[in-house]
């Protein structure tokens, strides 16, 4: 017995049969179809056709295989069938089937499938569908299933409409980072798969993958998990020893949680296990890290290691690092053990959180010699690390007239050389915006009145200085400096003649200190005693100044059909008056007796301020005079661009100033004249590269002593100016896109990685850090091309992409007749692309003075399409080693890696 649905279709062709044939006559090219009578069968025809009867013959072997489907009564079809394709579509009533040939397509509620052929049995309630052969005779238009978000592309599909499930024979698709192969899938629901003889990768090539894990059976769950049984590991088709009894492998793009496999090797510690753990994924919003490292000797390391955020709130991460090191064995002599531990946390709050306050941190503390000894150190450039710094601060603006600017902030400076540490626990401050009391309500403000103005900031702290063995103490709070600082400054500014700039400025600040020192002299111990008076006090100090300036222009024109049209200097002159009162008030006097004549004795001044937070006040009167001169040299010149309507600006130097003071209240014999300081810069390639100069002269001669002296230096039988000092710099950045045609002038990025949030530097200069996956720390994937995507077309680079950076100083001293280099040293960084596999770099330097190489560190990376390999080399100098870097891409399968490592030789 027919179904509806054969019937509605068989009625609706006796309809369109006539229309067709109709159509079909005039059409050139009329063909008989030779049909069997017996069978009565309906043919739909849409342009050309292959003989029905080849086809049907192809696929009755395939039709061999059957789906067991519980045995039940016919049953509607819950939904409609949506169905076309491009040559015909054939109705066989004694099959009750029917056929769609060429491109055809079947839509069933969210189910749809597109093959080059596509059997509909009505009487099962089943669809077949499979490719067809092409001109060539190769199996072409290979069935597509796709239900809602998943897509299987099989050789063959047999589906039934009443139960949902499916046999899918060679089935390929595509699920979060992996690509499945089965040799039959059984499709139970749209949730559960049961597939046998099956190959997943990473690889993007499933016919020919770099490397594949193939199972025997396993249970498949879309978007969510790979469940088999035995599984091996497959590389170039060759199995490997690597298998597992059992297989978990998870689908999700969403972060979850599960163990981190460590990485082993061997050490000056032993053989060890590192960078093993657990990954904890809390919340959409924060996650959790927990890392360790264990040494046979026993040393350990432990890290944690958080991130974050909420959308249009915040964002940050921290890390916190331990290790507990043992060199050599307990019983001998070299044995030793050392802790290390670093703090870092990094807060940013979007801005678009709250307009009116900000809370931000950036906290990098520790052991001064953590990244010169930590085990576990991925950023090698790190160990020459200077200074760690950290700043957390909240601010708070309050709207209004005037407006009201509250901030509090806690900061530190650590000297990893000395292992000084310097803190501010905390810091206060409160300002408002300056107040124009003599202002008009509308309009703009004139004169020397009008433009008066005032403000009132102050700034409260407490400061600690300490050394790394007493941080996190009791003993680092002893010695703690705490005050506040009011400062009132009052100015004003106005023309003069029109062409001249004056201003005029007045400050008062008052200082509260909770700490002074007294002195004294102890006779009897011969020394001075100082005693610390805890307590309340505070001194006022004032000063005034004023200053006047222009601008002068001069040009120079040589014609608008020269190569250079024109020249212009901008001379920016400025004369500057401070006078600062003597405070001598504030000062006391003991009597010392004079160690060269024990019978003598002389008066000592000192303050009771000198060692506080803010310092003493001035005890001298002070008067002087200041002269600055700032120079700019511009040129036009004729565009190298023909179709170019206006000349080129460039610039020939740039800010090059001089600048001096006059001491008017000096004493005899003292120089009254300040060093002249010459600051400027060079322009060499425009927009490349400008050279920095600096240098100070001086007019006066020194003494035997190497002081300063009123004398001229000239009249000592010198010159006119003593060279005392000179530094020159300038760094460089070209790559091979800068020699390239139509080259487009890229803006510099904003370069903030993990090596400089790790306490590296901004550039590569010191070499280039590197996770824990073994990439490098980089802006952007080098086997990239220009859309972020990556090469796969080429094996051979005709043009090679390369790019350099480089960095040069030179300090010079003569203030006490060194007359020497103090310092000279270029350093340099680059990359070169030999192939679109293969990048190699090197950064390193060269002591101009000491003539020897500064830290150097090799880098090689071959991009292997599914693998990543690196290698990092730093060749000579005490911190020689190497690490190397085989494994996955994929982060899904980042454990699956190896890596071995050589550590500097810490005894060195």
């Amino acid at each position: 017995m027919q179904t509806n649905i054969s019937n509605i279709l068989f009625c609706c062709i006796l309809i369109l049969l006539p229309i067709v044939l109709l159509n079909a006559q005039e059409i050139g090219n009329n063909k008989e179809l030779n049909l069997d009578a017996k069978d009565r069968d309906t043919l739909v025809t849409v342009g050309d056709s292959l003989p029905l009867a080849e086809t049907i013959k192809a696929t009755d072997s395939i039709l061999g295989d059957s789906l067991q489907v519980p045995q039940q009564g016919n049953q509607l079809i819950t939904d409609a069938i949506k169905y076309e394709a491009k040559d015909y579509m054939r109705i066989s009533q004694k099959e009750d089937r029917m056929y769609l040939y060429n491109e055809a397509q079947i839509i069933y509620g969210d189910m749809q499938i597109n093959a080059g052929l596509i059997i509909i049995d009505n009487n099962k309630n089943e669809v077949y569908a499979y490719g067809i052969p092409d001109s060539t005779g190769a199996y072409s238009q290979k069935p597509i299933f796709v239900q809602g978000s998943q897509t299987v592309e099989p050789d063959s599909i047999r589906f039934n409409f009443d139960t949902e499930r499916a046999l899918v024979y060679n089935s390929r698709t595509q699920q979060a980072n992996f690509n499945v192969k089965g040799e039959v899938t059984k499709r139970e629901n749209d949730s559960v798969y049961f597939m046998q003889n099956v190959r997943f990768t990473t690889d993007t090539d499933l016919e020919n993958p770099d490397y594949y894990f193939y199972a025997r059976r396993i249970k498949f769950v879309p978007d969510k998990k790979i469940v088999a049984g035995l599984v091996n590991m497959y590389i170039a088709d060759v199995p490997t020893p690597l298998g597992l009894p059992f297989g978990y492998f998870p689908l999700t793009e969403e972060e979850t949680s599960g163990f981190i496999i460590p990485s082993f090797g061997d050490s000056q510690r032993g053989y060890f296990l590192q960078n093993g753990g657990y990954y904890f994924a809390i919340s959409d919003y924060v996650d959790l890290l927990a890392l360790g490292d264990y040494y046979t000797n026993g040393s350990y390391g432990l890290r944690l290691e958080s991130n974050y955020a909420k959308r249009y709130r915040y964002r940050g991460n921290v890390r916190l690092r331990y290790e507990n090191q043992y060199q050599s064995e307990r019983g001998f002599p070299d044995y030793s053990e050392r802790t290390e531990y670093n703090i870092q946390w990094s807060h940013n709050q979007d801005a678009k959180a709250n307009p009116n306050s900000r809370f931000n941190a950036s906290v990098n503390l520790g052991s001064s010699t953590y990244y010169q000894n930590s085990v576990n150190q991925m950023n090698t450039g790190n160990f020459l690390t200077n200074t760690l710094n950290s700043s957390v601060s909240y601010s708070k603006t309050f709207p209004g007239e005037p407006q009201v600017n509250l901030s509090v902030a806690a900061r530190h400076s650590q000297n990893t050389r000395t292992q000084i540490i310097n803190m501010s626990l905390p810091t206060l401050q409160a300002s408002m915006t300056r107040i124009y009391p003599f202002a008009p309500r509308t309009g703009v403000k004139q004169g020397i009145i009008e433009n008066i103005n005032f403000q009132y900031s102050v700034r409260a702290e407490n400061q600690i200085t300490t050394t790394d063995s007493l941080f996190f103490k009791p003993e680092m709070f002893q010695d703690a400096n705490y005050g506040a600082q009011h400062s009132i400054p009052i100015s004003t500014n106005f023309k003069l003649f029109n062409y001249l700039s004056v201003s005029a400025n007045a400050n008062y600040e008052e200082n509260w200190v909770f700490k002074t020192y007294e002195q004294s002299f102890d006779e009897f111990n011969n020394e001075v005693v100082i005693d610390t008076v805890n307590g309340f006090d505070s001194y006022r100090t004032y000063g005034f100044g004023a200053s006047i300036g222009t601008t002068l222009y001069g040009l120079k024109n040589f014609g608008d059909d020269k190569k250079i049209q024109a020249i212009r200097h901008v001379i920016r002159p400025n004369i500057s008056y401070n006078v600062n009162p003597a405070f001598d008030e504030y000062y006391d006097t003991y009597e010392r007796i004079n160690p060269a004549n024990p019978i003598e004795t002389n008066m000592e001044t000192y303050s009771r301020f000198e060692r506080s937070l803010y310092g003493a006040p001035g005890n001298r009167f002070s008067s002087s005079l200041g002269l600055s001169i700032s120079n700019t040299l511009e040129a036009k010149v004729r565009s190298k661009d023909s179709t170019a309507t206006e000349p080129e600006k460039i610039t020939l130097l740039n800010n090059f100033s001089m600048s001096t003071a006059y001491n008017l209240a000096g004493e005899p014999g003292e120089p009254k004249l300040s060093p002249i300081a010459l600051r400027g810069s060079i322009p060499i390639i425009r927009d490349k590269v400008d050279i920095n100069v600096a240098g100070n002269l001086d007019i006066y001669a020194l003494n035997n002593n190497n002081q300063r002296t009123d004398e001229l230096n000239i009249n000592n039988g010198g010159s006119l100016f003593r060279f005392t000092n000179a530094n020159v710099s300038f760094g460089y950045s070209f790559s091979s896109k800068d020699f390239e045609e139509d080259n487009e002038e890229e803006e510099d990025e904003d370069i903030d990685n993990d090596t400089y949030r790790g306490g590296g530097r901004r550039d590569d200069l010191f070499g280039k850090g590197t996770n824990l996956e073994g990439e490098f720390y980089e802006e952007e994937d080098p086997f990239a091309d220009e859309e972020g995507e990556e090469r796969t077309d080429n094996w051979y680079n005709y043009k090679i992409p390369w790019d350099l950076r480089m960095s040069y100083t030179m300090t010079y001293n003569n203030s006490a007749r060194q007359n020497e280099i103090t310092s000279h040293s270029i350093m340099f960084s680059g990359d070169v692309e030999l192939s679109p596999k293969w990048v190699v770099g090197a950064s390193s330097g060269y002591d101009l003075k000491e003539l020897g190489f500064t830290y150097t560190q090799l880098r090689f990376q071959r991009d292997l399409n599914t693998w990543r390999l690196s290698f990092n080399w730093v060749p000579f100098s005490e911190r020689r080693s190497w690490y190397f870097f085989i494994g996955i891409k994929s982060s899904i399968l980042s454990d699956i890696k190896y890596d071995k490592r050589r550590e500097p030789d810490r005894r060195l």
